[in-house]
C-alpha cells in the first residue's frame, strides 16, 4: 500500500496515514514539539500525564506537558545525560551521567534536583522497580549494576556485570525481576531483585538494546539493534519464544499494558505496531525521521518517540 504523508510542522498537529494490512485502514496524529540538543531517552509518568526527555549533548531533562503536549520547563545537569526513568508513584525522576558517573535525582513535579548519587564508571542504562522503590543504574563501561534506594538515595549493593554491555532495561515490579540487554553478548539477562542475583541469560537477537515487559503476560520484547527483527522471550520459560520481523533493526520498544501493543523504532523510517496477543505486526507509520527513545502513556496511549538529529519529541496519537 502506499503512504500518503503530510510533512510534519514544528509545534503543530499533522495527520499521517499508517501503513496497514489489508483490509484495515487508520490514520495517526503526529505533533512536534522542539526540546534540548539530542534527546535521546523519554519516559512518562502516566498518572501525571508529564513527559521527561533527556537531552544529551545539552545536559538536561525537558518536562512536557502530556495534556497540552507543551514544555513547561527544562533542568539543566551540567553534564551528558543518556537515560531516564521516572517511579510514578514517588513521582521522582532519575536521570544518569555517563560522563560522570552518576545519578540525578529529581523532583517530578518542581524540576528541583533532589541530589546526585555517584553510581561508577559509565553509568548509562535505568530501570525502576516501584513496589520496592529501588533504582538500577547499568555501567555501559564495567556492566556493573548500583543498585539505589529510592527512600535514601544511597547506594546499596552493585551486581557485578562479568563482561555484560547494558544497553537497555525493563523491570517487572510484579515478580521482581529485572531484565538487562547485553549488547555485546546478544543475551537478555534477568536479575532477580530479591537477591540481586543475576539468572541464566537468554539467548536473543543480535546487538540487543531496548526492552519491556507486558506484566500480565509476563512476555518481554527486545529490539534488537543488529537485525531485522524484535524477540519475543517467555518470561515463565526464560527462552525466545519468536520474533517478529520488521522492516528496519530497532532499538527501543515500549508496551501498552492494558491493550498489550508494542510499539518499536524497526519501522520505515519510523514506527511499528504490533498486537501483543498474536505476535502480528499490525501497523507501520512512517515518520521521516530516525526514532531514538519510545515511551507510551498507560493512561492515553500516546506514544513519545525522541528525534536526536531535529532535537525534538515526536507524539503520536491515534496510532
Amino acid at each position: 500500500m502506499r503512504t500518503t504523508t503530510r510533512p510534519l510542522i514544528m509545534g503543530a498537529a499533522a495527520t499521517l496515514a499508517c501503513v496497514l494490512p489489508a483490509g484495515q485502514a487508520g490514520a495517526a496524529e503526529v505533533v512536534t514539539i522542539p526540546v534540548g540538543d539530542r534527546p535521546t531517552a523519554v519516559a512518562v509518568n502516566s498518572a501525571t500525564n508529564t513527559v521527561y526527555v533527556a537531552d544529551e549533548r545539552s545536559g538536561t531533562v525537558t518536562f512536557v506537558d502530556g495534556d497540552h503536549d507543551r514544555v513547561t520547563r527544562t533542568v539543566s545537569l551540567g553534564s551528558t545525560v543518556t537515560d531516564i526513568a521516572v517511579n510514578q508513584t514517588t513521582n521522582r525522576v532519575y536521570a544518569s551521567n555517563r560522563a560522570g558517573g552518576s545519578v540525578s535525582v529529581i523532583d517530578g513535579d518542581t524540576g528541583t534536583v533532589l541530589t546526585t548519587v555517584a553510581t561508577g564508571r559509565g553509568t548509562a542504562v535505568l530501570g525502576v522497580d516501584e513496589s520496592t522503590d529501588r533504582v538500577y543504574a547499568a555501567s555501559a563501561s564495567t556492566g556493573d549494576i548500583a543498585v539505589i534506594d529510592g527512600d535514601t538515595a544511597a547506594v546499596t549493593s552493585t551486581v557485578p556485570g562479568k563482561g555484560l554491555r547494558p544497553a537497555g532495561m525493563a523491570v517487572d515490579s510484579g515478580r521482581g525481576i529485572v531484565y538487562v540487554t547485553g549488547e555485546t553478548t546478544d543475551a537478555l539477562v534477568p536479575l532477580e531483585v530479591g537477591t540481586n542475583t543475576p539468572a541464566a541469560a537468554v539467548r536473543v537477537g543480535r546487538a540487543p538494546a531496548g526492552t519491556a515487559v507486558h506484566e500480565q503476560s509476563n512476555t518481554i520484547y527486545v529490539a534488537n539493534a543488529g537485525i531485522h527483527h524484535l524477540s519475543v522471550v517467555d518470561g515463565s520459560a526464560r527462552s525466545e519464544r519468536e520474533t517478529i520481523l520488521l522492516r528496519s533493526a530497532g532499538s527501543a520498544v515500549a508496551v501498552h499494558q492494558g491493550t498489550h501493543t508494542v510499539y518499536t523504532n524497526g519501522g520505515p523510517n519510523g514506527l511499528a505496531r504490533i498486537d501483543g496477543r498474536t505476535g502480528e505486526l499490525v501497523g507501520e507509520l512512517s515518520l521521516g525521521i530516525n526514532p531514538g527513545g519510545i515511551a507510551v502513556s498507560q493512561h492515553t496511549q500516546a506514544v513519545y518517540v525522541t528525534d536526536p538529529l531535529h532535537d525534538a519529541l515526536v507524539v503520536v496519537t491515534d496510532f
